[in-house]
């Protein structure tokens, strides 16, 4: 790791001062007490969340000012904390503290995963996962038993920079995450979306032992996190994964933990191409023993979840967060969660911010009240995700969650 310069460290200290100004103002712990009694489903306006991670390149990258490339990744970091609030103005919570994950990693069948980028690129669009199991029957002697650790020590030395450059200022910390478990993503990484769906028809007791593997090893994975004391309270601004957080008093605020102390994420856009029946059969049979570990649970991503709903994920006993996409039957999904202690944590459509360089505001407003509509009596959530582009206007973005905000104001949202 390259030294840091005395001008790079006086500039990571001044941004490290402006995220404990943010952190340390009032109006943060009311915040805090509003994502609690939302994510308890007590009455509220609905939080809006913009997920700037898809547009890093416009969002933070302009206001780098380090030189030095380790440096410059500290920076970024830095704003990662608090750009949500500082350029959006959004529900994002600024903490008081740099935080730090431990340094854990599941590698699942123990198989590397291969990706290629197009030539030049920036790696944030297009890519494609080599295959390593092209021929489930043929090649399922490769699938080995997953293996996973911890990397203690480079915890240990991120912990030890961060303080070195501002801890005075911003301490650094550990801090938690929901448990992330995304079996058939892990499965499209090795053998394409092609060969997985076509081993559902071509091979479905090898892929029923091979769900059954991927359930096995996650679990294993848990207990040694257990095992090692590595899993952290989810109760405050921690991660839960989709662009929301973890504010809750359901849960533990200190160990030691186990997983049921903690929320959990799980999706399966890669299933939406095939039948409720068959996700029934093939796939939810195994997330529900993953998901049953969970304290408070999240599902969901672009996937469409509404013709899964009845027959699977309406038995999830701990499912708080339920992920309404722009093609989900939002009508559908507002009957069923209405009165619920499950929020309706919907995606509007990301054309109104990322196709246009204006925001059509008209558009949007219907957008946004047709959510509402179907959603009434429902704990709604707006969390913006997969814009790719602002057109360089934050300004944009603002008016995005004013308009958002002033709409469930005035629909009584």
């Amino acid at each position: 790791m390259e030294s840091i310069s005395q001008k790079d460290r006086t500039i990571l200290r001044r941004v490290a001062a402006q995220q404990m100004e943010l952190a340390a103002a009032p109006q943060m712990e009311a915040l805090a007490r509003r994502w609690i009694r939302h994510n308890a489903c007590q009455p509220g306006l609905p939080m809006v969340v913009v997920e700037w991670g898809s547009f890093p390149q416009e969002a933070i990258t302009p206001r780098l000012q380090c030189e030095g490339e380790t440096a410059r990744q500290v920076e970024w970091r830095l704003y990662a904390n608090f750009i949500g609030h500082l350029a959006f103005g959004d529900d994002s919570f600024v903490p008081d503290y740099m935080p730090v994950r431990y340094g854990a990693w599941f590698k699942p069948f123990d198989i590397d995963v291969v990706v290629e980028h197009i030539p030049g690129s920036d790696n944030s669009l297009g890519h494609h996962f080599r295959e390593a199991i092209g021929d489930l029957s043929r090649d399922f002697h490769l699938l080995k038993p997953s293996t996973f650790g911890v990397d203690r020590e480079g915890t240990a030395n991120t912990l030890a920079l961060y303080n070195d450059l501002f801890g005075d200022i911003l301490p650094a910390k550990l801090s938690g995450a929901a448990l992330y478990s995304v079996p058939t993503q892990h499965l499209v990484h090795i053998m394409s979306m092609e060969t997985m769906l076509f081993s559902l028809y071509d091979c479905p007791d090898e892929f029923h032992r091979m769900m059954q593997m991927l359930a096995d090893d996650t679990l294993r994975y848990f207990r040694f996190l257990e095992a090692e004391n590595l899993l952290l309270p989810t109760t405050r601004n921690e991660s839960v994964g989709n662009g929301t957080f973890a504010f809750t008093d359901a849960l533990p605020s200190q160990g030691p933990l186990t997983t049921r102390d903690v929320w959990g994420f799980m999706d399966s856009q890669e299933s939406a191409g095939i039948s409720p029946q068959m996700y029934a059969e093939f796939i939810f049979p195994y997330y529900q023993e993953i998901a049953q570990e969970y304290g408070l649970m999240s599902y969901g991503c672009c996937e469409a979840v509404h013709s899964i709903w009845a027959d699977c994920l309406s038995k999830l006993p701990n499912l708080r967060k339920l992920s309404i996409s722009p093609w989900c039957d939002e009508q559908y999904m507002g009957e069923r969660l209405a009165g619920s202690k499950i929020v309706y944590h919907r995606k509007p459509s990301p054309n109104y911010l990322g196709v246009d360089a204006q925001l059509d505001i008209a558009a949007l407003k219907a957008h946004i009240d047709g959510t509402l509509t179907a959603a009434k009596g429902c704990t709604i959530e707006f969390t913006q995700r997969d814009v790719y582009t602002a057109h360089g206007n934050m300004e944009k973005i603002r008016e995005f969650v004013r308009i958002v905000r002033q709409r469930c104001q005035e629909q009584g949202g």
